[in-house]
């Protein structure tokens, strides 16, 4: 059994990687659940204190990526209006593919702020690269969580494994 988990671990971990940048997979959650197999192998070293800390860092860094869009355009300038359209457009960005998840916090940003002030179209257009980097900074914090979850479960797994593999020869 402790083979089965060590391999869901480290497929599940590389499928969190690659989930930061495909829209269809939850790369973080999927991490997190390779973690968990991980912890739940027999030789496992993590402690339960480690997998709440993990948790809570899988929660934050999940959240922070459907509103964090919507903070940068508050800090970019935008307004109220702005900062709902990017955070709808996350949402309706999901709908349109890879294209739609990089653009829809764009878009929705400067769709909020032309809705809320018409004349001003270069503010609109800068509170959408708000929107923009904040997509950029929310995939870089997935990145950094789910490489950090991968050598995590690599280094718990690779002296089990060591052994396991010098006792068949």
């Amino acid at each position: 059994m402790d083979i089965l988990l060590s391999f869901l671990a480290l497929l599940l971990s590389v499928v969190g990687i690659v989930g930061c940048i495909v829209p269809a997979i939850p790369g973080v959650i999927v991490s997190y659940v390779g973690l968990l197999c991980a912890w739940g192998a027999s030789y496992s070293q993590f402690s339960g204190s480690a997998m709440l800390i993990w948790l809570a860092v899988t929660l934050a860094v999940t959240l922070s990526d459907y509103f964090l869009p919507g903070w940068m355009t508050r800090r970019f300038g935008g307004s109220r209006a702005g900062s709902i359209g990017a955070t709808v457009g996350v949402f309706a960005g999901l709908f349109f593919g890879p294209v739609g998840i990089i653009a829809g916090p764009f878009v929705g940003a400067v769709a909020g702020e032309l809705l809320n002030d018409r004349s001003d179209s270069a503010k609109a257009f800068r509170v959408g690269i708000g929107s923009f980097l904040a997509f950029i900074v929310g995939t870089g914090l997935k990145l950094v969580a789910c490489i950090a979850m991968l050598a995590l479960v690599v280094a718990d797994i690779w002296a089990p494994f060591k052994e396991w593999a010098a006792g068949l020869f």
